[in-house]
């Protein structure tokens, strides 16, 4: 009698252990591109191999980095609202097509420094996952920066006017506008082409990140860096609302949770990294967690920080509004209340 009832019970047990494994909710997660460098390798994807083990959340997650999946960065946001991946790394400036109110979050000038850019995300990342969660069934979970998004070029330039006449690499619509403004040729390509194209002579110039760059390999392929910032590279983790809606209250209460502790430590590691890179793309010391390169580093002039802070209101913001408004017609009236709070 004694064995039935150990053998029942162990049976109960064995039924509720595979109760609980196929209760496992999958996560299917597109990650960053695993070329732009040591946030994605460092943080993003440890932080989701491990994430149902920290988390203690029913989770079976299927990380994949973006250049591993065949799917292009400016297809996100459609493939996450059709289901295919639950939730990604977002690249916020390359799917802006498909949702333009992203673009306020980073508009050419906006966030020179890492506290003007908390303090957009503070004041207007309400307004984007309210529209992402209406147009794209997708909330989201923390938006971060890659870092001050700087000029590479193969051509020697001396300031900011010398890109006048220049071939220059942009990822999004208001980036190329202001390039179009100092009167240089945007010509938009995908982050893993840069290399190539920069080599070619396809380009003369690149903007991205000091550290993805030197990750990328960028500076083999350059002579001279212009490190003033246009923009600070936002990004961010968007969750498709039928995963999200899976989990209970107090599951959700823990995910987001998180994903806030994530996004904390990428705002640290993603600054750190900026000051290394600064100092790695041009010889100097200490260089410890990237590639030393000897590029020109082109001093800032005052004039040059000047046409990148006024270019919010006299190009970046007008531009945007127009394109924005036509897609989402408060769009501009919303950034504007947001931005006074």
């Amino acid at each position: 009698m004694k064995k039935l009832l150990v053998s029942a019970a162990l049976a109960t047990g064995l039924v509720a252990t595979l109760a609980k494994a196929d209760d496992a909710i999958e996560l299917r997660v597109m990650g960053q591109p695993m070329a732009t460098g040591l946030i994605q390798k460092n943080l993003e994807q440890p932080f989701f191999e491990h994430l149902a083990e920290t988390s203690g959340l029913p989770l079976k997650v299927n990380y994949k980095a973006a250049d591993t999946t065949g799917i292009k960065d400016t297809e996100q946001l459609r493939v996450l609202k059709s289901g295919m991946f639950d939730l990604i790394s977002l690249r916020l400036s390359q799917v802006s097509r498909d949702e333009p109110t992203i673009l306020g979050l980073d508009l050419v000038g906006l966030n020179p420094t890492y506290a003007a850019g908390a303090h957009t995300i503070s004041q207007y990342q309400a307004v984007v996952d309210k529209r992402l969660q209406e147009r794209f069934n997708t909330k989201l979970l923390g938006l971060w920066p890659f870092g001050p998004q700087v000029l590479f070029c193969n051509h020697p330039i001396s300031n900011l006017e010398d890109v006048a006449g220049l071939k220059v690499r942009v990822y999004d619509q208001n980036l190329a506008k202001f390039v179009e403004s100092i009167g240089g040729v945007p010509i938009p390509i995908s982050f893993g082409d840069v290399h190539q194209s920069l080599a070619l002579g396809v380009i003369d110039c690149a903007i991205t990140g000091t550290s993805s760059a030197n990750t990328a390999g960028w500076p083999e392929v350059s002579t001279h860096m212009l490190p003033i910032g246009f923009q600070l590279g936002m990004n961010g983790y968007g969750i498709n609302l039928n995963t999200w809606n899976k989990l209970s209250d107090q599951q959700q209460a823990t995910l987001q949770a998180s994903f806030d502790q994530l996004v904390k430590d990428i705002w640290g590691y993603s600054e750190d990294l900026y000051k290394e890179s600064l100092r790695c793309n041009v010889g100097e010391k200490p260089c410890d967690n990237l590639t030393s390169y000897d590029l020109v580093k082109v001093p800032v002039r005052e004039q040059d920080l000047k046409t990148v802070s006024e270019t919010v209101m006299k190009v970046s913001y007008p531009t945007w509004a127009e394109i924005c408004d036509q897609s989402n017609p408060s769009c501009s009236a919303e950034w504007t209340a947001a931005m006074k709070d």
